[in-house]
């Protein structure tokens, strides 16, 4: 996260919220220039053949990769990496630019901010119910309701799933004309990428909760998608991706001791 500088005098809210934590050494700060002069740098690279990733080399904080997802009216930056370097502005800017950024949660938002002022200081689309966590002086494009289309065949879907904004990105072509779910964490592909799971807090081991859960797989059932895209390089459910939603929920249930076939009825 971002915040401006002189901010930093403080613990971050982020790490110290529930959901996260303070390094055990205590807080610590550091700038993009830092982060330049130790080595790391940005990394373009296909995730999948029609779909980039942007992502940081060596690994950053939780080291998750954001995705450019192309369509009519341009590229949507799909969540967020920490350091912008000139070879990443570069390399984005001829694989076409961004349009558009959107952002699944509060953990992802990052140098959003940034990224947005070098590509023409285009929207950055954040759910309503986590505007509370928008650093001081990010200007962002709030949201709210269900779902919201921000550039042809891309729209946000709201499903509350880790944060009360938490949203995925349909894509309705996806890679293969199929359609395909840009999920980051809110649903996140477990290392079994035949499964994925939920979760209100990842390091704490924290569940989420069973009516959000199936809230979320309600919402989703309405939408076409072969192919989910999690939050790292390499964890991608593909072919059968809206099936492994479905039984991924109804395992998630029953081993909380519930019916997964009780919202059914």
């Amino acid at each position: 996260m971002q915040f401006p500088l002189g901010d930093g005098a403080g613990p971050c809210p982020v790490c110290v919220d529930e959901r996260e934590y303070v390094d055990w050494a205590g807080q610590r700060w550091t700038t993009p220039a830092r982060l330049r002069d130790e080595g790391f740098r940005g990394e373009v690279r296909e995730e999948v053949p029609g779909l980039w990733g942007v992502g940081t080399t060596p690994d950053l904080g939780i080291g998750q990769r954001a995705l450019l997802v192309p369509g009519a009216g341009g590229n949507v930056l799909w969540d967020c990496t920490a350091l912008l370097d000139d070879e990443t502005v570069g390399r984005v800017h001829e694989l076409g630019g961004i349009a558009a950024i959107a952002i699944s949660h509060p953990h992802y938002y990052s140098t959003m901010s940034a990224w947005s002022r070098e590509f023409g200081d285009v929207p950055i689309h954040v759910h309503a119910a986590d505007l509370g966590w928008v650093p001081r002086g990010a200007e962002v494009e709030p949201w709210s309701g269900t779902e919201h289309e921000i550039l042809p065949g891309r729209a946000l879907v709201h499903l509350g799933v880790h944060f009360a904004g938490g949203a995925v990105l349909h894509w309705a072509d996806g890679p293969d004309g199929h359609g395909a779910v840009c999920a980051g964490d809110i649903v996140t592909v477990v290392p079994d990428r035949r499964w994925v799971g939920f979760m209100y807090s990842y390091p704490n081991l924290i569940p989420a909760h069973p009516d959000v859960v199936r809230r979320a797989v309600r919402t989703l059932s309405g939408y076409r998608y072969r192919s989910l895209y999690g939050a790292w390089w390499g964890h991608v459910v593909q072919g059968d991706a809206h099936p492994a939603v479905v039984r991924s929920a109804a395992r998630y249930l029953r081993h909380l001791g519930l019916d997964p076939d009780s919202e059914r009825r």
